[in-house]
């Protein structure tokens, strides 16, 4: 199969892109499989080419543009199209299929979904609004809402296509989709973890150092929330189930790129100046999960977040809620919690409360989780990326070959 693959950018540091990182590294080690990619910038991926030979990943470099984001995805939505007709016309490449994480292209014959914009926007929208807000806001707000109206009016546009093949990273991706598109063709892909590098072993062997670093006491119990956006995450529930805990010696690790400032009010407010430590992002995530004892994120909205998975296959009890579509993964009370309301602060601060006093109890979870994500690795994701890939490559050729019967 020759296989072009439209994604703004790839690396190892976000979490759509490093699922199809892991991909498309495994699919291009397969005999007969050429991936093309057509990308601004390519970073952290293995077998990358300018030039096509057996077992390399062709990039196809598209030029950026600078200004707004808003401006900038136009381009590109623009751009990779231009690039890629004119590389059809030339004979350079002819691909079989065009695959694309959401929506980067009018023409994907296979699309995986990471996170629905109609759905997102319905959470998140309250916090666009003009009135109450500072009027030095207002033009980061315009520009956010005008972008998410312009992926929404797209998502409309590409994913009602019924030739358009669907995978979703998870079940609630899969139930959104459904409910807003009414796809019910939709194969679910779920997301997955490096198994070899995310282990118990690592976790407990890096634990000193790693408390160390943070500068925690040997004897705090950490709790780890990993991510950017804190508020999606479910950082003030969090930080109010700490409260109603106050007379534990729980200390809060929040780790990624987001705003500390908007949250201290509300740390000074329930008494947890000390108790909570903000951290910027780190390529060595694995020190984070090595410090905590538990991972928590009560997410307001997530399609399948990787950390809890990660957290998981450290062998950390973990805590996230039904709006993560990653809790499918967990069975409540065997290998993990889910929260059925990620606001119940009271109900996550009696989870903690039970994880800090029962050793046994949070031993018996880790192990658990361990175990139940080695299903979840990227040799499985990448291997039914393949054959839905292969199935969707089958479907458009009998389209074809009727279409050419009808018109002969």
């Amino acid at each position: 199969m020759r296989l072009a693959v439209v994604s703004p950018f790839l690396d190892r540091s976000h979490g759509t892109e490093r699922c199809i990182v892991e991909q498309i590294e495994r699919l291009a080690r397969l005999p007969g499989w050429e991936i093309h990619v057509y990308s601004q910038r390519v970073e952290q991926v293995a077998g990358v080419s300018r030039d096509f030979s057996p077992g390399q990943i062709v990039w196809h470099k598209i030029p950026e543009f600078p200004g707004p984001h808003l401006l900038r995805y136009l381009w590109w939505f623009a751009a990779n199209h231009i690039y890629r007709w004119r590389d059809r016309r030339t004979g350079r490449v002819r691909p079989d299929l065009v695959y694309s994480p959401g929506i980067n292209c009018a023409d994907a014959d296979v699309i995986a979904v990471h996170i629905v914009f109609q759905a997102y926007y319905r959470q998140a929208g309250s916090r666009l609004r003009f009135r109450g807000s500072p009027l030095t806001s207002w033009p980061r707000r315009l520009h956010r809402r005008l972008y998410y109206r312009l992926i929404m009016f797209l998502e409309s546009y590409v994913y009602t296509k019924p030739k358009t093949r669907l995978l979703a990273v998870s079940r609630l991706v899969a139930s959104r989709l459904s409910t807003f598109f009414q796809r019910s063709d939709v194969l679910v892909v779920p997301n997955a973890v490096d198994i070899h590098r995310f282990t118990p072993e690592i976790r407990s062997q890096r634990r000193a150092a790693s408390r160390e670093k943070a500068g925690l006491a040997a004897n705090d119990f950490v709790v780890l929330l990993v991510g950017n956006d804190w508020e999606t995450k479910g950082l003030p529930a969090l930080l109010r189930s700490l409260a109603e805990c106050r007379d534990l010696p729980i200390h809060l690790l929040v780790v990624g790129a987001d705003d500390q400032s908007v949250f201290l009010p509300v740390i000074e407010k329930l008494g947890l100046q000390g108790r909570v430590h903000f951290t910027g992002s780190s390529a060595d995530v694995m020190q984070f999960y090595a410090a905590a004892d538990v991972y928590s994120s009560p997410s307001l909205d997530d399609s399948f977040a990787l950390p809890p998975l990660e957290a998981m296959a450290c062998g950390l009890p973990v805590i996230t809620s039904v709006n993560n579509g990653g809790s499918q993964t967990i069975t409540e009370g065997v290998d993990g919690f889910v929260l059925q309301d990620p606001l119940d602060s009271a109900a996550l601060a009696r989870l903690l409360r039970c994880l800090y006093e029962q050793a046994p109890l949070r031993s018996r979870i880790g192990e658990n989780a361990a175990r139940t994500v080695q299903a979840y690795n990227w040799d499985r994701n990448a291997r039914e990326t393949g054959d839905a890939l292969t199935a969707a490559l089958e479907r458009k050729r009998q389209h074809l070959s009727v279409e050419e019967e009808a018109a002969g």
